[in-house]
């Protein structure tokens, strides 16, 4: 089995829209039937899902010594464990993630390194 990085990606957090500030938008009832369906996702992957991952926010750019506040698109990652990128892929169909505008999904496939 492969390992997968699945990266979640949101058009909306490039214009300024924070991954709180979307959680903190969302009535309770839009947040309770969202995490349904995301544990509905989650049971039909079942160990192929090795981390659920989490939502993620703030991001700074580290660059030759110095950082500095960045943007980015990625508000959460999912790991799985898969046979091929194809089966990896397949496990996102229908994921709740793509319910949201400017939703897309990255999935990447782990390399292990030589001689670790």
């Amino acid at each position: 089995m492969k390992k997968y990085l699945v990266l979640y990606h949101s058009e909306a957090a490039l214009s300024g829209v924070s991954t709180a500030e979307m959680f903190a938008q969302t009535t309770p009832e839009q947040l309770a039937a969202g995490m349904a369906a995301w544990r509905a996702w989650q049971e039909k992957c079942s160990s192929a899902l090795t981390d659920a991952g989490a939502p993620v926010d703030k991001s700074t750019t580290v660059a030759g010594g110095s950082t500095a506040p960045s943007k980015t698109s990625i508000t959460g990652y999912t790991l799985l464990q898969a046979n091929s990128i194809e089966d990896a892929v397949a496990l996102m169909k229908d994921h709740p993630h793509f319910r949201a505008p400017s939703a897309s999904v990255q999935v990447l496939e782990c390399v292990s390194l030589p001689g670790m």
